[in-house]
């Protein structure tokens, strides 16, 4: 599918702020199955400086700074995406859970796309033994790879509800699996608390969805928004494949994949510091078209 998508973040200060510094993580980074043009990215008022950076995750981050007092500030990511490459996987397809976690810790790739990153604990995703404990029923060392990840994606759909005032940003991960509530974020970073508990390599995406479903299918939570889910390293010959657990998928042509790291703060859309009084409102629209 080719799409066109247009992210729109608009932030109101309750006063005027004097500097700010911000990093964007929304344009795509290079993935395979995906082809990028025309990306288009418009901040207004204009910053001062922007610095273009990639990494060191699979990620682009550009970095901006505000040096003139601002009440408000608007930042639309425009760009047109190709992901018809992306091929569908089976669930029987590929190596076993046991043959992965071998594989993953005697491969020497350290690039962004190797297994070892994402493979220990981060400071937002750290070991859970409730939530390991959990998984074990889901994920057999002697089944596919592909197949676990399937079981634990439909046991998170199954088991949790989708409440978007249930859970805030920094919420950790075990109070979202105690409520059985939460958004994308937290369904994402449950699923790879387990896999990791378990030797496989897991990373959290963010990216986007289609908009508005084809005929006969139905919508997909999430689609008004940046989304998150999951990729699981499925061994050298099929790399990572993405999960859904909010939408019980495995992630093909409706999803358009924008980074990937450790967890949510490595690929978070928009993040940053301002110099002034506390309060601010922040509404952000999505639209993904597909052409």
């Amino acid at each position: 599918m080719i799409y066109q998508v247009r992210h729109v973040t608009e932030i109101r200060y309750s006063s005027i702020i004097r500097q700010a510094r911000f990093n964007l993580r929304l344009k795509p980074a290079v993935w395979p199955g995906q082809i990028l043009t025309d990306y288009r990215l418009v901040i207004r008022p204009a910053p001062a400086t922007i610095v273009e950076e990639s990494g060191p995750f699979v990620v682009n981050n550009s970095r901006i700074v505000l040096k003139e007092p601002i009440s408000q500030l608007s930042i639309e990511s425009d760009f047109v995406i190709d992901n018809s490459g992306i091929a569908k996987v089976g669930a029987n397809l590929g190596p076993t859970v046991d043959q992965v976690r071998s594989a993953a810790l005697l491969l020497r790739d350290l690039s962004e796309y190797g297994p070892a990153r994402y493979l220990f604990s981060t400071r937002m995703v750290h070991p859970e033994p409730e939530i390991a404990s959990w998984a074990r029923a889901f994920i057999n060392g002697s089944q596919p790879v592909v197949a676990a990840g399937i079981a634990l994606m439909q046991a998170i759909y199954a088991e949790f509800r989708f409440d978007g005032k249930a859970t805030r940003v920094d919420t950790p991960p075990i109070e979202a699996f105690r409520k059985k509530r939460g958004v994308c974020q937290d369904f994402a970073q449950i699923m790879i608390i387990a896999f990791r508990a378990h030797g496989i390599p897991a990373a959290y995406v963010s990216g986007y969805l289609r908009t508005n479903p084809p005929p006969g299918s139905r919508r997909l939570i999430g689609a008004d928004a940046s989304h998150a889910w999951v990729n699981l390293w499925c061994g050298q010959e099929l790399g990572w494949v993405g999960f859904d657990p909010t939408n019980n998928v495995v992630a093909h042509h409706d999803h358009i994949f924008t980074a990937m790291g450790r967890d949510y703060a490595d690929v978070a859309p928009i993040d940053g510091v301002f110099h002034g009084q506390s309060g601010q409102q922040l509404k952000v629209s999505v639209d993904v078209s597909p052409l």
